[in-house]
């Protein structure tokens, strides 16, 4: 499975919030063994950034709940405007 997370940010939190994803995400990869990519829109209407964690080939609902975890001790709300909406996606069988 891949989790894909996105989320508003102003422009003038984004440095705080950059390293603490980073952390973050350098933790999760250390416990779990994934690559972590982070990424964002190059737009920024009105100061406000997208932004977008993914965390590809990932073991699903438990990697999932580590994943909040990560983000609750991170303290990532404080940084973040609005929810961050999290979308999960599996890998299609080829046809036979």
């Amino acid at each position: 499975m891949d989790i894909y997370v996105y989320y508003k940010v102003q422009a003038a939190q984004a440095a705080g919030l950059q390293g603490a994803v980073f952390a973050m995400q350098a933790a999760l990869s250390a416990a779990h063994g994934v690559v972590a990519q982070l990424k964002r829109r190059p737009e920024a209407p009105e100061g406000v950034q997208t932004w977008m964690e993914v965390y590809p080939a990932v073991a699903g609902l438990p990697f999932l709940a580590a994943l909040n975890a990560a983000v609750a001790e991170a303290g990532l709300a404080r940084w973040i405007s609005g929810p961050r909406h999290v979308e999960i996606f599996e890998d299609l069988p080829p046809c036979a």
